[in-house]
């Protein structure tokens, strides 16, 4: 039986490179001083939803919500062989915190309709708060599994997936739909197709081609965009609006090394050893 996927991914800051710019006066990121990534996360999910796709049938649809450069994101998973892509962007919804932006997401996902589940990566690594999966979930009121590395079998409206919390490993099985957020122990994700990237290598949205003066891309090659209204989403709970978490600081911590002492792998440096740490009161 085929099934229709939503894929949530996000275009984060590399934080690898975060430095003191990296953050506004007002407490929101600094996008610009920073190169954006395909959230790691997210390109799991997205390698999961594939193979799913790839053993059952059925369609692969991924919703990012950001600025325009995002629709680089899209073009990604376009190569890597989703089916439809859709960018929600609207300056309304800047600023937007997990509150915000699952509320947002949600009704992405309702304009995107039908589907039978729902994958997004555990969390992006420029919040770290693994919080608008399980919150997508509650606002799509669609039961949720967290954590997943490997789907084990779907069958007669049913998922079983492998779940490892770095706890242990739980095998549960849960109703379609259904949402579930997916950690980087889940199968490597694939490469772009080169065949595919030549083909939509100039994919872009409707405004992006008339920035450039460009006519409307076919169907094929257009990267959809909307805004707020579009998906039906009240402005109030989008944005700094609809987002009561302040970000006091971003403080980059680089961490070093403190003195060391080799030790000989010989009898007379193992000797040396233990002696220096019965001194210490480290053993004995």
């Amino acid at each position: 039986m085929p099934y229709n996927i939503v894929v949530l991914a996000k275009q984060v800051p590399d934080t690898k490179a975060v430095t003191g710019k990296a953050m506004k006066d007002d407490g929101t990121v600094n996008r610009q001083a920073l190169p954006a990534i395909f959230n790691p996360d997210d390109l799991y999910a997205l390698e999961m939803a594939l193979a799913i796709k790839d053993s059952y049938g059925g369609s692969v649809t991924v919703l990012t919500m950001g600025p325009p450069q995002a629709a680089e994101l899209l073009r990604q998973a376009l190569y890597r062989g989703v089916d439809r892509v859709a960018l929600v962007t609207d300056r309304r919804a800047a600023a937007s915190d997990t509150l915000a932006t699952s509320y947002i997401l949600s009704c992405a996902v309702k304009t995107a309709a039908p589907y039978d589940i729902v994958v997004c990566g555990r969390q992006a690594i420029d919040g770290d708060t693994a919080q608008v999966g399980p919150q997508l979930a509650e606002k799509l009121d669609l039961p949720q599994i967290t954590y997943v590395e490997a789907v084990e079998e779907i069958r007669n409206g049913k998922i079983t997936v492998r779940r490892n919390t770095d706890h242990g490993l739980e095998t549960v099985a849960g109703p379609l739909p259904l949402l579930m957020t997916v950690t980087d122990k889940a199968p490597d994700p694939r490469y772009p197709s080169m065949k595919r990237v030549m083909h939509y290598k100039k994919a872009m949205t409707a405004s992006a081609a008339a920035a450039q003066s460009l006519p409307t891309p076919p169907t094929e090659f257009l990267i959809e965009e909307w805004n707020l209204d579009k998906i039906s989403a009240d402005p109030q709970r989008a944005g700094m609006s609809g987002s009561p978490t302040a970000v006091k600081r971003i403080q980059a911590i680089v961490l070093t090394g403190s003195e060391y002492k080799e030790i000989k792998p010989t009898q007379e440096g193992i000797d040396s050893l233990v002696h220096e740490l019965i001194e210490d009161h480290t053993i004995g």
